[in-house]
């Protein structure tokens, strides 16, 4: 493996950590998660910050800033176009998950199936 390669896969793995969003109360005890990768789609509410108890979806999500854009979450520039705020992951709580991902959705189940065979 080239060194290039190396260190790309380093920064998608930390990119990966900083995108965690902490789950419901609800999702916490259904899948047995504290915490997964916030997605496109999922809905999400903002606990900190000037915009706390804001809900809506995940319109866009920026690795590279490390931060997600929710729906409803606008303010105005001086030229008066409206932009999305950027809100850093760890201030918001996850409260619906997007689950059109087959993939996701296998990972999330067989962690929750996991977990039920390590209690019971």
């Amino acid at each position: 493996m080239k060194i290039k390669e190396i260190l790309k896969n380093e920064d998608w793995l930390d990119k990966n950590k900083t995108l965690r969003a902490n789950l419901s109360s609800e999702l916490r005890q259904k899948y047995g998660l504290r915490a997964i990768r916030v997605r496109k789609g999922d809905t999400v509410k903002v606990m900190r910050g000037d915009y706390k108890g804001v809900q809506g979806k995940v319109i866009d999500v920026y690795p590279d800033l490390g931060r997600i854009a929710v729906e409803g979450l606008m303010r105005k520039k001086v030229n008066g176009q409206e932009v999305p705020v950027k809100v850093h992951p760890s201030k918001v709580m996850i409260v619906e998950l997007n689950l059109e991902d087959k993939k996701r959705k296998e990972a999330l189940e067989g962690k929750a199936d996991n977990e039920v065979k390590q209690v019971g």
